[in-house]
């Protein structure tokens, strides 16, 4: 518990030395957040699909080859409504909180939309690989991205033995192709203007805190896709002389050997050590 304490005091103190944090998050943060792609909520919420396709994680299953459009369309409902038009997760509310008041930027490659709809600053956040809310071409004919809000609403209204009814399946407006989720899974997925302009404000805000005192907090991110933020995170500790890491991984929370020095890792619960940073006194 003393070394837990040391570990919270050296990230607090770095923390309050700094005016810039940049956040880089993934699927660590949403699972200790509370959303959970399997266990009792998957199995609960989706007995339907379970005992029809016997699906056992919603990960595996968002890459179920469905026979029909409209069997894909009734789950991804189901999917988009529970993990992206949801009320905001109380450990995002805490996390924006706590940066609130530091020039910050957010990079993540969660699709779940939890930092947008905590209250982050949009133009402020780079979603990498895609975001639930989204529906583009499947062929990528064109770059153009499509709100599903409206869509999924009447996708659930009409579900019925897991389908929804043909008339109610998308289609391109360009192509009259299908249309697919705007997740980075193929070589199609769509980089429409916005992700273009937000990787722009992601490469100014690296370029405006090179010489200065900064925090990389890193959270949730493991080796899915290490060289989206992971690694680079590693490069710039190793790279910037006034730059710290802050990892919180509970599974990988150690850091290279070349910045141990400059690193302060957590393997603790994410909740726990952001409800504990937030204390004034430790």
């Amino acid at each position: 518990m003393e070394e837990y304490k040391i570990r919270l005091q050296n990230a607090k103190q770095a923390i309050n030395n700094t005016d810039y944090i940049l956040i880089g998050a993934g699927a660590g943060l949403s699972t200790a957040a509370g959303l959970e792609y399997g266990g009792e909520s998957f199995q609960k919420n989706y007995k339907e699909f379970i005992d029809k396709y016997h699906f056992e994680d919603l990960y595996t299953a968002s890459f179920y080859p469905f026979s029909s459009q409209e069997e894909k369309w009734a789950f991804w409902a189901k999917l988009i409504k529970l993990n992206r038009f949801r009320k905001p997760l109380k450990l995002y509310q805490e996390l924006l909180d706590f940066v609130k008041d530091k020039n910050y930027f957010v990079i993540t490659t969660n699709v779940d939309g939890q930092f947008e709809t905590a209250g982050f600053d949009k133009e402020k956040i780079f979603t990498v690989q895609g975001d639930y809310r989204f529906l583009q071409c499947e062929n990528a004919c064109h770059n153009k991205l499509y709100d599903n809000q409206e869509m999924v609403e009447e996708w659930l209204k009409h579900t019925k033995d897991c389908k929804i009814p043909s008339y109610l399946v998308p289609k391109c407006p360009v192509c009259g192709g299908n249309m697919e989720m705007n997740l980075r899974k193929d070589a199609n997925f769509v980089q429409d203007e916005n992700w273009y302009k937000q990787a722009q404000k992601y490469d100014e805000f690296l370029d405006r805190i090179e010489d200065k005192n900064v925090v990389l907090l890193e959270l949730g991110v493991g080796f899915n896709t290490p060289g989206i933020i992971r690694f680079p995170f590693e490069q710039m500790t190793y790279q910037h002389i006034k730059t710290t890491l802050i990892r919180m991984n509970k599974d990988y929370p150690m850091a290279s050997q070349e910045i141990q020095n400059k690193t302060i890792s957590f393997d603790e619960d994410i909740n726990q050590i952001i409800e504990d940073l937030k204390e004034k006194s430790l």
